[in-house]
């Protein structure tokens, strides 16, 4: 691994995307992580929907997590390209149904994969374009 001074610009793209999933989507579920992480005018299309700005960001991952609790995140594989202003991961969630879908809280173990693209900027994640395998948790819920 190289040093903080020695990382390429891919290598801190790669961080912090990876920083990301693990302080906001790991156990620890930290909230402040994305303003630490995130331009104070950071956009996500997420489910075919904008969410536009860190405090919208904030609150919507804080509710979305409400309806999944103990939502964790295995890393499986993040790359960026050599300017470092673009990064990918690959991940795999696992957590707990509690009126994810709109479906009953009933606690259930629900998992998805998904795919995120970020752009980066100023050392910040700046818009990221996610795809989660959302058809198949709700399915995985609804048919008993």
């Amino acid at each position: 691994m190289r040093s903080g001074h020695d990382q390429t610009p891919s290598d801190l793209a790669v961080s912090l995307a990876n920083e990301f999933l693990g302080r906001v989507w790991g156990p620890t579920h930290d909230l402040d992580a994305i303003d630490d992480l995130m331009t104070e005018d950071y956009r996500i299309w997420s489910g075919g929907a904008l969410v536009a700005g860190r405090p919208a960001f904030k609150e919507w991952v804080r509710h979305f997590q409400t309806l999944y609790r103990d939502a964790n995140t295995e890393i499986l594989e993040t790359f960026a390209n050599a300017a470092g202003d673009r990064v990918v991961s690959r991940w795999f969630n696992t957590g707990r149904a509690n009126g994810i879908f709109g479906l009953e809280p009933d606690g259930r173990p629900v998992s998805f994969s998904g795919i995120a693209i970020w752009r980066v900027q100023d050392g910040r994640l700046a818009e990221c374009w996610v795809e989660r395998a959302a058809f198949e948790a709700y399915r995985s819920l609804t048919q008993r």
